[in-house]
């Protein structure tokens, strides 16, 4: 009897337990309200998007929707070029398609770039990227397919209220040769961006759990692709009184593992696999959480935390920051809930705003400051007067903009050695006090810059002097030198005449092709080049004029400042710079002293055998001539057309 009824007891206590726990997650009383908690996250999925391989592309395309929900807002846009050793960085060619106004901040360093943009977005210009305006299109397909005769596209993605993006020209191996657009793309390495828009994140008290244990709760959901993927997870709890009694839920699909990176000891829950910063190696096995909030909730009381702190849901993401303030004990801090109330004039003016779109643009000993009325009036504000620190400098009001201008030695300006100073006063309608900012440009006239043509890696003798086939060797110095600022080249080009070719030489700081190697910089901080010049072309050019913008650069102020400096070049024939024989002149006569001596040679050997006596003769060996196959090869290589990246040669 009491071994019938041992299976039946031990049923009926499971059915207990699985009720109890059923009964746990059933009745969890959590009322989820924002917190002021705060998540930011780095993300590549995008809304719409597709990335290709494109590796013998001479120029990749890429193209960017943005999508905003402000009038105008603020992009940093970086573009890294590839990591690849001993690949040169091909020319971009980005389109960026905004339907309100984006203040674009743009980093490309090293990068040949091209630039097509709609008159929506405002870019502030960078004398290393060539820019056009894009033209009006209705559709997307119709800018796509204009996008293609430019090159070959590499990815389009469509971003929703994007703050930063980072685009990576390294090729997707496993990406396909065409770009088809697909919706909630995964970017994967291509792309990365960070939203301007903030993530929910809500809190709430669990009832009836004493004591102070506070539970952070990430849930990342489900992406477009099933891949192996680690997210970074950086969590910063400030508190006075000490760390806190925490734990950290992480809740992902089975495929995430986290890198964690916290600044304090707290108890870690997740999914997949985990590992700290500090030991980045050592990775530790998860467990099995549940897929939904509730489930998450309940795994929070279940961990005994008396309330949860944070709670957020985000895409699939690569790197998550959480910064909270509740601090355990302190109680759960609460967003209050907005007030709906009319905005006053002052309210409405985005003041911030206005102020980055103040600018200065610096030329020969003149700073101004441009603003367009459009913009003005898309961030609300009226602005009664724009003067420099002296308020007789009034800005003049032109048909759609405002320009205010000043020589450096007058409105105010305050001139030091390296540095001239001054502060632009805007006066707006909705404000009774005045709004100041800054502004600076680099003095030029103290500084003087050269260019030198040097024909050996010594720098030591400058000439002016080069032959078609010969290296030359480029520097650009500065006196005197100056350690704030710092001497970067831009472009240069070597021009050879209206009926000869512009050749590139730099190009965004970057060399251009393989006859053009950029070299480290001299004692002084001066900067170095060398470039091969062709060997022949048609017409022989004479003369020349290089041309180099160079960019001087503050490490504590901004922007920098650009300089076009020239100098001219006498370019002279191999060997023979006096009578000016080219190339094919000296093929002929080599040919020409070529066949001379075979005939010389033909001849002698033809009396040397009609007048030896019979007997001595001797029999003759059949060999192959090797006058006739080097006449062949010799014949060969003249009449054929040899070519390198560097020098050609050709039939005239």
């Amino acid at each position: 009897m009491e071994r019938t009824a041992l299976p039946l007891v031990v049923a009926l206590l499971l059915a207990i337990c699985s009720l109890r726990h059923t009964g746990l997650a059933e009745t969890i009383h959590c009322d989820l309200q924002p917190v002021d908690a705060e998540v930011t996250y780095i993300t590549s999925q995008v809304s719409e998007g597709c990335v290709a391989q494109v590796p013998n592309a001479t120029v990749e395309v890429h193209i960017l929707f943005l999508e905003s929900s402000r009038e105008l807002s603020e992009l940093e846009l970086t573009i890294q070029k590839s990591k690849q050793n001993g690949t040169r960085p091909r020319e971009v060619f980005l389109v960026l398609s905004a339907k309100k106004n984006v203040l674009l901040q743009l980093q490309a360093p090293g990068i040949p770039l091209y630039l097509a943009f709609n008159p929506k977005l405002i870019f502030q210009g960078h004398p290393g990227v060539n820019t056009t305006e894009l033209p009006s299109f209705t559709t997307k397909s119709q800018l796509l397919a204009w996008a293609n005769t430019k090159g070959s596209i590499a990815s389009i993605a469509e971003l929703n209220d994007p703050q930063s993006i980072l685009l990576r020209l390294d090729q997707a191996p496993r990406s396909p040769s065409f770009c088809n657009l697909e919706p909630l793309m995964d970017m994967g390495h291509t792309l990365e961006w960070s939203p301007l828009t903030r993530a929910s994140v809500r809190g709430c008290r669990l009832e009836g759990v004493p004591g102070h244990k506070e539970a952070h709760i990430v849930r990342v959901l489900p992406g477009p692709e099933a891949g192996p993927r680690t997210v970074t997870v950086k969590v910063e709890l400030r508190c006075a009184s000490g760390d806190p009694e925490a734990v950290l839920i992480l809740q992902g699909p089975s495929h995430v593992s986290w890198l964690i990176d916290a600044n304090h000891n707290m108890q870690i829950w997740t999914t997949g696999e985990y590992s700290f910063k500090i030991f980045p190696e050592k990775n530790i096995r998860g467990f099995v959480l549940p897929d939904t909030p509730q489930g998450l909730l309940g795994e929070a009381r279940r961990l005994n935390a008396s309330m949860v702190a944070s709670f957020v849901e985000l895409p699939l993401a690569s790197v998550v920051s959480l910064q909270a303030h509740s601090c355990g004990g302190g109680g759960l801090q609460t967003s209050p809930p907005p007030v709906q109330t009319t905005p006053s004039p002052t309210e409405s003016c985005n003041q911030e705003l206005l102020l980055s779109l103040i600018q200065p643009k610096c030329s020969e000993d003149v700073m101004t400051v441009v603003l367009k009325k459009d913009l003005i009036s898309t961030l609300q504000c009226t602005i009664t007067s724009l003067t420099f620190s002296d308020p007789s400098c009034q800005a003049e009001d032109r048909d759609d903009q405002f320009v205010l201008r000043s020589t450096y030695s007058s409105c105010g300006m305050a001139v030091t050695e390296n540095v001239v100073s001054n502060e632009v006063v805007v006066n707006l309608f909705s404000s009774s006090s005045l709004q100041w900012k800054k502004v600076h440009c680099i003095n030029m006239e103290s500084l003087s810059f050269q260019l030198g043509l040097y024909l050996s890696p010594h720098f030591l003798q400058a000439s002016n002097t080069i032959e078609l086939g010969q290296q030359g060797f480029v520097q650009v110095s500065m006196t005197p030198s100056i350690p704030e600022l710092t001497l970067q080249l831009d472009s240069c080009q070597l021009d050879l005449g209206p009926e000869g070719d512009t050749v590139e030489l730099i190009q965004s700081q970057t060399a251009k092709g393989s006859c053009v190697s950029l070299l480290s910089p001299g004692p002084g901080g001066d900067v170095r080049f060398s470039f091969l010049l062709r060997g022949y072309m048609v017409p022989t050019p004479t003369t020349g004029t290089l041309t180099c913008t160079i960019a001087l650069r503050s490490r504590s102020l901004s922007p920098e400042t650009h300089r076009t400096i020239s100098m001219r070049l006498n370019i002279v024939s191999p060997g023979l710079p006096d009578k000016g024989l080219v190339l094919p002149a000296v093929l002929g006569i080599t040919f020409g002293a070529f066949l001379i001596g075979a005939l010389l040679t033909a001849a002698l050997w033809y009396i040397y055998s009609h007048t030896r006596p019979p007997g001595k003769r001797e029999p003759v060996v059949a060999v192959a001539a090797p006058a006739s196959s080097e006449s062949s090869s010799t014949n060969h290589s003249i009449g054929s057309t040899q070519s390198t990246p560097c020098s050609t040669s050709s039939m005239a």
